[in-house]
């Protein structure tokens, strides 16, 4: 199946899932060592907006920053004979890799661990990033994991609402909504319709 390139400047809905829906967080450290990861590969080329990691799947909102920016980093050399576009998949690959590699060292398995190619939405409106933001903090709830945002540790709301430092774009995602009490009402005014609506939509965008 044919993926959409990500290109400079525009946001993207990213996720994945385990291979065969395989679990690819098991633990902690799992979700720790795959922020970690996050943060080496994917911070350099894009900025991020909102994410939440499950038990066999993520979901990512993301920026792909702007050409030059990606063309100015430093320890790109060695993707130089790579399309410029191309720099930024590479570096999902890299994130992908090197969390397999390190999990199925920890768990003694061999093989993939991610089905691919990743998928990913383009978001070209401010409703549509809205809704989205409260789509991706809703999985937990959604699937059974917890019954309020702020009783799942492995995503971004307990972080835009937080004060401590972030790469997280907060400030910008409170915006969209004016406030952080606005933000709040937003996602408990959101139904269970139209999360399912949403998702439904998702899957019909990436299908062959």
């Amino acid at each position: 199946m044919e993926q959409i390139p990500l290109e400079y400047g525009y946001f993207y809905h990213i996720y994945n899932r385990g291979i065969n829906s395989c679990k690819i967080f098991r633990e902690s450290s799992n979700y720790e060592h795959f922020l970690g990861l996050y943060d080496k590969y994917i911070s350099p080329v894009a900025d991020t907006y909102s994410w939440v990691l499950m038990g066999n799947h993520f979901h990512l909102l993301v920026r792909i920053k702007n050409e030059q920016q990606v063309l100015d980093l430093e320890g790109f050399s060695n993707l130089q004979g790579l399309k410029n576009r191309d720099r930024v998949n590479q570096q999902f690959a890299n994130l992908f890799n090197a969390y397999t590699k390190a999990y199925n060292k920890r768990y003694n398995r061999t093989g993939s661990l991610f089905e691919h190619p990743f998928r990913r939405v383009r978001v070209d409106s401010l409703a549509r990033l809205k809704y989205l933001v409260y789509y991706i903090h809703h999985n937990p709830i959604h699937h059974g994991f917890c019954e309020h945002y702020l009783d799942y540790p492995w995503s971004s709301y307990l972080t835009i609402l937080s004060p401590k430092q972030t790469r997280l774009k907060r400030d910008e995602v409170l915006l969209w909504y004016r406030e952080a009490d606005l933000f709040k009402k937003y996602h408990s005014q959101q139904s269970i319709d139209k999360f399912r609506e949403l998702q439904l939509d998702f899957v019909h965008q990436n299908r062959p």
